[in-house]
């Protein structure tokens, strides 16, 4: 499948859809829940193939947005590459069991989980506000690492939120603002991109031509969006987190709708 073979309008769309989640994901995370459904639309793509080709596209998005809250915002590396190591072996295992398992026999669980993260999140407005960490010593590692596991597991095996889900877990399992939750998050959702496409590249699930198209949006997107996010602060990231996850509810919720009682 070629970029010549689909309609301006697509690819538009397309462009359009990775600039948006380069900027979500860059904020607060989430863009998946932008640029998987877009990639859907395209005609003859297979699930697969349209989740690997994400990664591809995304994994520049990250990578772009880490870079540009590395220099402004300096987070602890010596936290962040641990949790992204044990991210990426996440993420690699969940890839493989993609291939094989439906979503939709996780997307109940991941529907309360997202319910319960937005409820915390509007009910406690001054959590994320300043960090203040809850954990010292080997235990911040342990817990750091138990959370870039599970949730890069999380990422190779379905996607969407998995930068949601890691600023929420390092805001209140962990303690930090949102902001330099977010800049943690970028590096270790990087990893987790990086994790799945050591699956995907020689299952030859990857559409290159629409990866690498929807990669240059997602820099874009991604490098507005931290420069964004830097500026406003946490309490801007809050709100714009608590949007996305309130999108993501919406999105899973007609899913699981659909799958059980349509």
């Amino acid at each position: 499948m070629g970029l010549e073979s689909l309609e301006l309008s697509t690819l538009l769309l397309l462009v359009l859809a990775g600039f948006a989640a380069g900027w979500v994901d860059a904020v607060v995370g989430g863009g998946g829940l932008i640029q998987l459904p877009a990639l859907l639309l395209v005609p003859g793509i297979s699930p697969v193939q349209a989740l690997a080709t994400n990664k591809l596209g995304s994994i520049f998005g990250t990578a772009t947005s880490a870079t540009t809250y590395y220099r402004r915002v300096r987070p602890d590396l010596r936290t962040a590459l641990p949790m992204a190591v044990i991210a990426l072996a996440g993420s690699f295992a969940g890839a493989i069991l993609a291939a094989s398992l439906p979503s939709s026999v996780f997307k109940p669980i991941i529907l309360a989980a997202l319910v319960a993260v937005a409820l915390f999140t509007a009910l406690k407005p001054d959590v994320g506000g300043i960090t203040e960490l809850r954990h010292d010593g080997r235990k911040h590692y342990v817990v750091a690492c138990l959370i870039g596991g599970i949730i890069g597991f999380y990422d190779g095996l379905i996607g969407p939120g998995t930068g949601s889900f890691l600023v929420i877990a390092l805001v209140s399992a962990m303690g930090y603002a949102f902001l330099e939750a977010s800049a943690k998050a970028k590096i270790v959702n990087m990893a987790t991109n990086a994790g799945a496409l050591l699956f995907f590249i020689p299952h030859g699930s990857i559409i290159w031509g629409l990866g690498l198209l929807l990669g240059v949006a997602n820099m874009a997107g991604g490098y507005l969006g931290a420069r964004t996010a830097v500026k406003q602060g946490s309490k801007f990231v809050r709100i714009v987190f608590l949007l996305v996850v309130a999108a993501l509810i919406i999105k899973l919720g007609s899913d699981v709708w659909q799958d059980n009682f349509a």
